[in-house]
Parts: structure tokens; sequence; C-alpha cells
């Protein structure tokens, strides 16, 4: 069994930055696939952000490419979401996921294992 934990989520002005963290816990962390997803509500979880465990490939939204990063500290067994230059429409709760058997890493239904999710908003 894996556990998630987000942290990091709060509320900034638009052009300002956020990271957010996700613990996790259990089995074999290292070795497993992690995304970010968001989801707004009445909408579909949209992908944001995914890392293989190795490190060696990295995946991002075009909605996000160029100012969210995200990187691994495999030490800690964490994830890390940077979010800059935010924008309203980036206002949602973000869910880290993580799956050591993932086929596809920019589809939800690729990841087994996910957090509680934590709020992000943006103000103008």
């Amino acid at each position: 069994q894996v556990e998630l934990v987000e942290s990091g989520g709060g509320l900034v002005q638009a052009g300002g930055s956020l990271r957010l963290s996700c613990a996790i816990s259990g089995r074999t962390p290292s070795l497993h696939n992690t995304g970010w997803f968001r989801q707004a509500p009445g909408k579909e979880r949209e992908f944001v952000a995914a890392a293989r465990w190795s490190g060696t490939a990295t995946f991002y939204a075009d909605s996000v490419k160029g100012r969210f990063t995200i990187s691994r500290d495999n030490a800690k067994n964490t994830v890390y979401l940077q979010m800059n230059s935010l924008r309203l429409e980036d206002t949602t709760v973000y869910y880290c996921a993580a799956d050591r058997y993932t086929s596809d890493l920019v589809l939800s239904e690729s990841y087994r294992y996910w957090g509680q999710g934590t709020q992000v908003t943006v103000s103008a």
C-alpha cells in the first residue's frame, strides 16, 4: 500500500508562486512514477505534470508548460510541483498521484494511488 499526502496549497496573487509537495510513504516509493492533476468542481480531472521514477522524463500539459516544474527528491520520497506565474485559471484542487506500473503518465486512470488534494486559489 502506498499513501500520498499533499501540502503547500494556499492563496496567492496572480503572477505569484507556490510550491506543492507530495510525500509518498509505503512500499518502494522511490520506484513509483508520479503525476500532478487538478480538478475543478463539475469538471473532469486534468493532467498537469508527471515524472518517471528514474527522473529520465517529465511531461507537462500545454497550459502549464514553462510555468510549472515537477521534481523529485527520492531521498525524501517527496515530489514537488513548483508553480510560477500563476493565473486565475490555475485556481482549483491539485492532486498528487503515484503508481509503479503506469502505462501512460498523462492519464489519470494509469495511477492507483492518490492524495487527498490541496486547494490552490489565485486572486486578482
